[in-house]
């Protein structure tokens, strides 16, 4: 579970702990992931901790190597820059690019030969975005990673089915998390959502969790290559005055 310290890779852990599964924790905050991974414990749980900076090679095959065989694959980590897009700097978009997109190519390739070289089949969930089927002002080089991460859900859906590895991307909407929480404090923002979103408030990362839950499990290996928006309707529909 990349990216599992706070938020919605934080929920999907907890989620998929209590499914069950032996889940391992895996970011940059020694003290966040010790203190959840005690919690679930605490409740009966399986879950360890290990160490991963999804922008360094090198935590990347350490922490792979330091898993043990991988049955399911969570890539939730990732960062976001909002501003105009002339004015992106190139270590702005380096950072975002490496934390988004570059990183978690490397984690899929080296946890996706574990599960070929193991051959009992797997899972790969990756979080995308609106922006993986959307666009947005201000969210230039974010978009283009999960855009980016739609994609290679696609084509490795496709490439590892001979493998039964299946391989599907969650778009979440608008989820209320420490990336944007500031945003969603302004009144204009939650005014704006209520007409154009048919569930009028912004999502919690605990939304997120029941479906990674499936896609992590058996009842979802018939269910791959798919980019599935869990976003209050923002991408289906839309409300209006008209009350017939």
């Amino acid at each position: 579970m990349a990216g599992a310290s706070r938020g919605i890779g934080l929920a999907i852990a907890q989620a998929v702990a209590r499914a069950g599964a032996h889940t391992i924790l895996a970011a940059r905050s020694r003290e966040a992931l010790d203190r959840e991974v005690a919690a679930l414990r605490a409740d009966g749980l399986s879950a360890e901790a290990i160490l991963l900076d999804i922008t360094s090679s090198d935590s990347i095959r350490a922490a792979v190597e330091a898993a043990g065989d991988i049955d399911i694959l969570h890539n939730v980590a990732g960062t976001n820059v909002r501003k105009a897009f002339p004015a992106f700097t190139p270590e702005e978009y380096s950072r975002v690019m490496q934390t988004n997109l570059h990183g978690i190519v490397e984690l899929t390739q080296l946890a996706g030969q574990k599960m070929i070289a193991r051959g009992a089949g797997g899972k790969v969930v990756t979080i995308g975005s609106l922006m993986s089927v959307r666009g947005l002002p201000f969210l230039s080089v974010y978009a283009m990673t999960k855009s980016a991460v739609a994609g290679l859900t696609r084509v490795l859906a496709a490439e590892w089915a001979r493998y039964n590895i299946q391989v599907n991307c969650i778009a979440p909407g608008f989820v209320i998390t420490d990336l944007n929480r500031d945003v969603w404090k302004q009144q204009k923002m939650l005014d704006w959502l209520k007409g154009v979103q048919p569930n009028p408030v912004p999502g919690k990362p605990e939304d997120i969790a029941p479906l990674a839950v499936l896609l992590s499990s058996p009842g979802s290996d018939y269910i791959t290559g798919q980019t599935i928006a869990v976003d209050g309707g923002y991408t289906t529909g839309a409300v209006w005055p008209f009350e017939g």
